[in-house]
């Protein structure tokens, strides 16, 4: 055994340390670097602890010795777990922060056409950057519980949750414990919650807000002794179950299953300008593109090389799958309708907006907003109010410039009946009007 032993461990390129010494890797003290498509890596300095326990483990296995601690309790692997989560999530966040400031070039925030993508909280009203939307709408919902907590408690559930199938299943379960206490009200077992059982644990507990919507339906935590065991167990119980809080519960129920995530609303930052040659130049900060400098550099590559492309034999549905990567690229697009005065109105969408939604922000910019007019896309494109087609899918992002016209005969009719041409653009908008740089 001791032969074997001795085999093994000059076959595994380790030695053994005094007591209190980690394992020394005995192949050499500057191990050969290996090469990369992607160049080379770092000298390695020897084991790290992981492969020490390991190969320590391995040797007292070989021994036939029991395994010496090294503190691997469950607790400890996950206080290890959780350290490591945590300092990946920071890498990450760097990561992705470095990658943010590094999609597009750098442009002086005066040359901007717009100076960022902003939301508004339904909430609060408040007007929020994308990095703050998220924060900002926990904090506001927290803020209600005090005023209404079964309403706080069901925007938490679904908007704290990301899962929506999670947050279905959770629904289901506290709309069923409701509808048995309701057709059971003097049933002592359906007015009692085991906040222990399983399916309380796996479907219900996991899904944040529940908690706290089944507390402000009337359910209040209690210790009670559990048959069979030594230590009280905590229960949610429904000490008041009259006709009328019975009533009140369902009709909650009901909230609950038509509840909504809340979401940050689009700030389509409205803003005329006056006539300029610049209309159809837009310099737009980062967060209207969804790719880095990298790619950004590729693209205009691609775009310089886009009529040779034009020129070869394609099929229809080879053009689009292209034009339909290309336009993935924007999550926004910044448009300018060039009106018959020559000023210019100019709002920020969703690229998947739809057509009904951008004419309806031009009617509401307008006085007599209930004519009829018309928006021609560059390239002579009419666009139709009515056809329920993305922004992105008539080739108007990342920015683009319409052309705003009244209908002909309409305006005819006005002028024939001795009308004079409507004003356009509200006073409020007016208020703010600027030169376009």
């Amino acid at each position: 055994m001791k032969k074997l032993f001795d085999g093994i461990k000059k076959d595994m390129k380790f030695k053994t340390a005094g007591p209190g010494k980690k394992l020394t890797d005995d192949t050499s003290t500057k191990p050969d670097v290996v090469q990369s498509g992607s160049g080379s890596r770092p000298n390695r300095h020897g084991p790290s602890e992981g492969s020490q326990r390991a190969g320590a483990a391995a040797l007292a296995r070989i021994e036939q010795i029991p395994r010496p601690k090294v503190g691997t309790s469950q607790d400890a692997i996950r206080n290890q777990v959780k350290r490591e989560l945590e300092a990946a999530s920071l890498a990450e966040k760097d990561k992705a922060e470095s990658e943010e400031r590094s999609k597009v070039p750098v442009i002086a925030p005066a040359c901007l056409s717009v100076s960022g993508v902003y939301f508004t909280c339904p909430l609060t009203g408040a007007t929020l950057a994308k990095s703050e939307r998220e924060v900002h709408i926990k904090e506001a919902i927290l803020m209600r519980f005090e005023e209404d907590p079964v309403e706080a408690s069901v925007m938490m559930i679904h908007t704290f949750n990301k899962d929506r199938d999670r947050v279905k299943a959770a629904i289901d379960i506290m709309s069923k414990y409701i509808e048995n206490i309701c057709k059971n009200p003097t049933e002592e077992k359906y007015r009692k919650i085991k906040l222990g059982n399983k399916v309380y644990q796996e479907k219900v507990c996991s899904v944040e807000g529940s908690r706290e919507f089944l507390e402000a339906l009337g359910f209040t935590g209690i210790m009670l002794s559990v048959e069979g065991k030594e230590e009280d167990e905590e229960f949610l119980v429904l000490l008041e179950y009259s006709p009328d809080a019975l009533e009140l519960m369902q009709e909650r129920r009901d909230r609950l299953q038509r509840g909504e995530p809340v979401r940050a609303q689009l700030d389509r930052q409205p803003q005329v300008f006056r006539s300029s040659t610049n209309a159809q130049r837009f310099e737009l900060p980062p967060d209207f593109y969804n790719m880095t400098s990298e790619e950004l550099k590729k693209e205009q590559l691609q775009r310089s090389e886009l009529v040779e492309k034009n020129a070869m034999l394609r099929t229809k549905a080879m053009r689009e799958k292209e034009e339909q990567r290309e336009r993935r690229k924007y999550n926004y697009t910044l448009l300018r309708t060039r009106l018959p005065d020559g000023s210019l109105l100019q709002g920020t969408f969703y690229a998947w907006d739809r057509l009904p939604v951008l004419f309806a922000f031009i009617r509401e910019s307008l006085v007599d907003g209930w004519q009829p007019f018309e928006l021609i896309a560059p390239g002579g494109q009419k666009l139709q109010e009515s056809e329920e087609v993305a922004l992105a899918e008539c080739n108007l992002v990342p920015a683009a410039l319409l052309t705003f016209a009244w209908d002909a005969a309409v305006q005819a009719d006005i002028a024939a009946a001795g009308g004079k041409s409507p004003a356009l653009l509200k006073p409020s908008l007016l208020e703010t009007i600027r030169t376009l740089s």
